[in-house]
């Protein structure tokens, strides 16, 4: 009997390393694999999976769409040059990148900037449709960020803030 639970404490500890990196438990498994500048594409998708959507940008760049939703709190971006390697990435899902999105800009643009959202409503009275994602204030603390379109033309009326419903 205390070779079976010496046995499973071990089993059970191993578990607990696997999803810890010097410490801290892992988020997002496979951007810690990446480095910036020697990184290919090949190893993007060996390390992150295929990319929700792929962006192409200008001169023949290109970048991966990795969200993490629809229970996920963040969304990688990761850049890549013309010849296929990695020039950076970043998490979108963020205050600053939120501040970017203004009155009249087009579903296109707030997806680029944001990525794919957690949900999308319709509001047939407001003539409104809103797309929403889940993201971590100041740390732990969970929110959603919502970008309110107006449905005939297509563009950004208003963005807001909410908490989640916890019954």
């Amino acid at each position: 009997m205390k070779r079976f639970l010496a046995g499973l404490s071990g089993f059970l500890c191993s578990l607990l390393m696997f999803g810890c990196n010097q410490g801290r438990p892992i988020d997002d498994y496979g951007i810690e694999k990446l480095t910036r500048g020697v990184s290919t594409e090949a190893d993007v998708r060996q390390a992150m999976g295929e990319p929700e959507t792929v962006w192409n940008d200008e001169g023949g760049a290109r970048t991966f769409e990795y969200p993490k939703g629809p229970e996920g709190h963040k969304t990688w971006m990761v850049a890549l040059d013309a010849s296929g390697i990695v020039r950076d990435w970043r998490q979108v899902l963020t205050e600053e990148t939120f501040a970017t999105v203004q009155v009249g800009m087009t579903r296109e643009e707030v997806r680029r900037a944001l990525g794919k959202p957690r949900s999308t409503v319709t509001y047939e009275l407001k003539n409104e449709e809103v797309w929403d994602w889940r993201y971590y204030a100041g740390g732990n603390t969970e929110r959603f960020f919502n970008v309110h379109f107006d449905r005939d033309s297509g563009k950004v009326v208003r963005t807001s803030h909410s908490d989640p419903v916890t019954g």
